[in-house]
């Protein structure tokens, strides 16, 4: 039932962005492909991640012993540092970059770009950065579906919406300082990789206040359901060599 609800809370929240940026920006959107690859990720979940199980071993934290206020900050950082760690790796190591760049192939950002994942993205993470997030602070019930409703915020962070938080961006992710990471520019290329909060850039030296709204997408897109099931054996490259090309912003 869980599931259900957080499921028609994404619908809801995407169809309200829609309308919103149709009216404040209306550009053609990719909508079926990002579509198809959220069905297919929705399908590994239900039917790939329950047979890969969950961390079982001892956490360095218990979110049942601590109080809720104090645990749901610690285990937000854990995962969203671990996220921000992933991420980088996704742009750094080629096979990563396989699957992820499946994301970066929408030709203009919307709320919907936050679902246009590799189905099998889910899976590494399910064996690497989830039970190490899972492995600093063990959550409970409570904090999982907290970390779910703020996760609805990279819905936000993704949309065709010209909000920009300025001097004030280091702080929290915004759709202007997303949309710079996902700039098809070179000079824009490896900077801005936060999730939620930016300082994780600022600490690592990949910030970049955004300057402007430039193009995004890169030079290969898929153009079937085919094409978004089996993406990663399709050939794509890492951007600094997809040929991806210099536009303008």
């Amino acid at each position: 039932m869980t599931v259900l609800i957080f499921i028609a809370c994404q619908l809801l929240l995407v169809g309200a962005l829609y309308l919103i940026e149709r009216w404040r920006n209306p550009v053609p959107q990719d909508w079926l492909h990002n579509v198809q690859a959220w069905a297919c990720d929705l399908g590994a979940s239900f039917l790939l991640l329950p047979f890969l199980g969950q961390w079982r071993g001892t956490s360095i934290l218990d979110g049942n012993e601590l109080p809720f206020l104090i645990a749901f900050p610690i285990m937000l950082l854990a995962r969203d540092g671990t996220e921000f760690f992933y991420h980088v790796c996704q742009h750094k190591i080629p096979v990563l970059w396989r699957l992820h760049s499946l994301h970066h192939s929408d030709p203009e950002m919307s709320a919907l770009t936050t679902n246009r994942h590799f189905w099998g993205d889910q899976i590494v993470k399910n064996l690497t950065i989830w039970p190490f997030s899972t492995l600093i602070c063990a959550p409970t019930h409570a904090m999982v579906i907290a970390y779910a409703g703020l996760s609805l915020y990279n819905y936000f962070i993704h949309a065709n919406l010209k909000v920009d938080f300025g001097r004030w961006s280091w702080v929290l992710n915004s759709p202007a300082y997303h949309r710079r990471h996902h700039s098809k520019l070179r000079e824009h290329y490896d900077s801005n990789f936060a999730a939620l909060f930016p300082i994780w850039d600022v600490l690592c030296g990949t910030y970049r206040r955004p300057d402007g709204w430039p193009p995004s997408g890169q030079a290969t897109a898929p153009q079937s359901i085919t094409e978004v099931v089996l993406w990663p054996f399709l050939g794509s490259k890492h951007p600094e060599e997809d040929g991806a090309e210099v536009a303008a912003a």
